[in-house]
């Protein structure tokens, strides 16, 4: 994207109709360099907005009242973007480059040095290598940081900052990520397993992390892909919940596209959606890593702006407090009231990245805050912005897991941002937010940012359920085997779905929840991947054995309102009508485009004749309305896969 197009500043300023703005952010999400302008330019319009209006307030030598003026006037007067905004913007930089030219001489190398990847560079940038080796400090100095070297070599900043670099810490280790490994799950039969229960999952961050991947030309490692999330960041158009219940349930059947002899089903929950201006007041607090691995762009200084984003749709209704840790935790704001955005704002600005990492101690410290501030019948939620990255006191994961368990029971929900790449504690993330009544995504972007904390910002703050846990009871006269696909970390047993005792996932307002089942009927051929057993000597017919009955399976789903400890239950039967995938609604077959992708890049060996191909020919016709350009987005996704499985 050519970043001296005026649409992106109008993209940043949020000036755009949504039509614009969602082929814009596809754009952006694509570009680096233009994420990094996007970022550039609100906080520069901001700055200017404050400054603009204190001399507005207190213009010099006024002898009279202050001057009052609309600052929403200002910002939509030409002459003020036009003229007014570029030697405003000219100013602040040429002030800004004089003091970086300054700090330059002084500055001091601490625990971060840029180092190249063993991959070859893009095309594009082998031709600067020695002119940008050339402006670089002798051999004898210190190698530049990301952050020094658009003050020593600016004619080569968006080649440096978008070329495969990486930050390295002084230890050598070039990359501890840790996405946590994982067995898919295999064919059961049914005979010996005719019920299949698992914890429901709303988590989202493995399709941004898988994107951010493809973006910077690499396929992702395979335990970075978790299929049930990449199939749930998206919406699907399920009907709203009737009567008092908290969600709808949704059954659908088709012919399975990679296996055609199988069966697909699609198990869909909608979260009941609640309007904004009915949303109770919340008791929020942010969580923030100010650690030195914080320091990068697309960490620290992303959060402050994700944050900033949610802070500017909060009311007088609201209550923020701002918890930093890094080597010691620290009260950074009191809770304060969302009117006073200045206030917040202001906190947010000032924090700066350094030293180790004390999760622990902030965990505790944050939910103390919550507690204090508690709001009956309100949202209390804690929301943490981490890498992951804990190495000073509690690092233990096993430690902070139970130190969530126990934080979880005092009624305040958690929610986790991921942010950040070559050190993301991935796997560590995902367990926090789930032991603490929880969501987790991860911001590759301030356009996802945008779609978490704005766009499903009922969805992320609001619980309307939590431990939802799902048992589907298979009919043995109809169903041969079936695999659940993903889900491979939430399962239970069967004996916990009735147990109020056992931990589930959450559901938030509005919040759609879908899983995939792939089933061989009887009478079709055993599934090549299906593990043979011997037959059992003392196997007798399953009890109440519904051998006349014509429906495939029974689900049933258990859950406890956000303030209950006793779990209320649903159930709804489905017969398979025999309905062909081609004749599937779009919903379907979007989602099974989706779930055919992971497996694709998983390498999985149940992905059967599927292709990424076929992938797009199957998410084109599953593309509905798309109106902030997420399903655009998947399909551009799979076209840069296509090119990576080539190369």
């Amino acid at each position: 994207m050519n970043i001296d197009d005026p649409k992106l500043t109008a993209y940043a300023l949020d000036e755009l109709d949504e039509a614009e703005r969602a082929a814009t952010a596809n754009e952006v999400a694509a570009s680096p360099a233009a994420q990094r302008e996007v970022q550039e330019t609100q906080t520069m319009a901001r700055l200017l907005r404050k400054e603009f209006g204190a001399e507005l307030k207190h213009p010099a030598g006024a002898t009279k009242a202050p001057l009052s003026a609309n600052l929403i006037d200002i910002r939509d007067d030409p002459w003020f973007w036009s003229v007014a905004r570029p030697l405003a913007i000219a100013a602040v930089l040429a002030v800004f480059a004089v003091i970086g030219l300054a700090i330059l001489g002084s500055y001091k190398l601490t625990s971060y040095r840029v180092a190249a990847k063993p991959v070859p560079l893009p095309e594009r940038n082998k031709s600067i290598d020695a002119e940008v080796a050339g402006a670089q400090s002798p051999p004898s100095a210190p190698a530049l940081t990301i952050a020094q070297a658009p003050l020593a070599a600016p004619e080569f900043r968006d080649e440096l900052q978008s070329a495969p670099f990486e930050v390295r810490r002084d230890s050598g280790n070039p990359n501890t990520a840790d996405y946590g490994h994982f067995i898919e799950n295999p064919f059961l039969a049914v005979l010996n397993n005719q019920l299949s229960t698992f914890s429901v999952d709303v988590d989202t961050a493995s399709y941004t992390i898988t994107r951010r991947f493809i973006n910077d030309g690499q396929l992702p490692p395979k335990d970075a892909v978790r299929v049930e999330e990449m199939i749930n960041y998206f919406t699907y158009d399920y009907p709203q919940p009737k009567a008092d219940d908290p969600f709808s349930i949704n059954i659908d059947i088709a012919s399975c596209p990679w296996e055609e002899k199988h069966r697909l089903v699609r198990i869909g929950l909608k979260g009941r959606e609640i309007a904004r201006d009915k949303r109770g007041p919340s008791n929020l607090v942010f969580l923030l890593d100010v650690s030195g691995s914080m320091t990068p762009q697309e960490r620290l200084p992303l959060v402050k702006q994700a944050m900033r984003l949610l802070v500017e749709k909060l009311s007088q209704n609201d209550r923020v407090a701002i918890v930093v840790y890094a080597g010691a935790s620290g009260l950074a704001l009191p809770s304060t009231s969302g009117q006073d955005k200045e206030a917040i704002l202001s906190a947010l600005d000032t924090l700066q990245p350094g030293g180790s990492t004390n999760g622990a101690e902030g965990i505790q410290l944050a939910y103390k805050i919550a507690a204090d501030n508690f709001i009956k019948g309100g949202v209390n939620r804690v929301i943490l912005a981490t890498d992951g990255d804990f190495n000073v006191g509690v690092t233990s994961q096993g430690e902070l897991i139970r130190l969530i368990e126990e934080k979880a029971r005092s009624g305040v929900f958690l929610s986790v941002l991921g942010v950040g790449d070559d050190n993301l504690k991935d796997s560590t993330m995902q367990k926090l937010a789930d032991k603490g009544n929880g969501n987790y995504a991860y911001l590759d972007s301030l356009d996802e940012a945008r779609k978490v904390l704005v766009q499903q910002m009922n969805d992320t703050l609001v619980t309307i359920a939590k431990d939802v846990k799902i048992q589907v009871e298979f009919n043995p006269a109809l169903v041969r085997s079936y695999r659940l696909i993903g889900y491979e970390k939430r399962l239970l047993r069967k004996e916990d779905f009735n147990n109020d005792k056992i931990d589930a996932g959450e559901i938030g307002a509005g919040h759609t929840v879908t899983a995939l089942y792939e089933v061989v009927p009887m009478g079709a051929a055993v599934s090549p991947s299906t593990r043979p057993v011997d037959p059992l000597k003392y196997s007798v017919p399953p009890e109440n054995a519904r051998s006349s009955s014509k429906e495939m399976l029974t689900i049933k789903l258990r859950f406890k309102r956000p303030d209950g400890d006793k779990s209320e239950l649903l159930e709804r039967a489905v017969v398979d009508d025999g309905r062909q995938f081609a004749n599937a609604s779009a919903d379907f077959k979007f989602a099974a485009a989706v779930a055919e992708f992971g497996m694709l890049l998983r390498d999985s060996e149940f992905k059967g004749s599927g292709t990424l191909g076929a992938v797009l020919q199957w998410a084109q016709e599953g593309k509905s309305a798309d109106t902030n350009g997420h399903h655009a987005g998947f399909l551009e996704l799979v076209r840069k896969a296509q090119v990576l499985k080539r190369d």
